[in-house]
């Protein structure tokens, strides 16, 4: 019962956590006023000259622990095809996760431009954007689930 589509889903928002976990997240290029440019990655705030080098790096482990779990709960889901409540359990919590992980995020981008006081909000990169992809996926196997689980009910009625 692994090859289900929900798995499949699953397995998705598990590989896009991981390229969220490689990919940035955020950058910030150089503007009047600013010295260098700065970029989010899942486990720093990077300061980087405008040779490319990093001059300054803050920790952001928070962003990189959230988004491992999120990947680890998605694989343990995949394995729990046999209790569908307990595999829309994880994927609730999965979901919840991500919309936390999204809020730390822009909560990090945004004050990090509060503190600069530049115009410019920087662009978000394609780690952020994976993110919302996983979220998408992570509905749409909660959405199978729920047929699956639908479909044993009537059959157990038609008994």
């Amino acid at each position: 019962m692994i090859q289900r589509i929900q798995s499949i889903f699953l397995l998705l928002v598990a590989i896009a956590m991981v390229l969220t976990l490689v990919f940035p997240l955020w950058s910030l290029s150089a503007s009047p006023g600013l010295e260098g440019s700065f970029e989010l990655t899942a486990l720093s705030m990077d300061q980087l000259s405008n040779a490319g080098e990093v001059t300054d790096s803050e920790s952001k482990w928070y962003i990189g622990a959230i988004a491992a779990v999120v990947m680890i709960l998605a694989v343990i889901s995949i394995f729990q095809y046999k209790n569908r409540t307990r595999q829309m359990m994880f994927n609730m919590i999965n979901s919840m996760l991500m919309v936390g992980l999204v809020a730390a995020v822009f909560l990090t981008t945004n004050g990090k431009v509060t503190d600069l006081e530049v115009q410019d909000s920087g662009t978000y990169q394609i780690g952020f954007w994976v993110i919302l992809a996983a979220m998408v996926l992570n509905m749409l196997a909660n959405r199978f689930i729920r047929k699956d689980e639908a479909l044993v009910r009537s059959v157990d009625r038609i008994r």
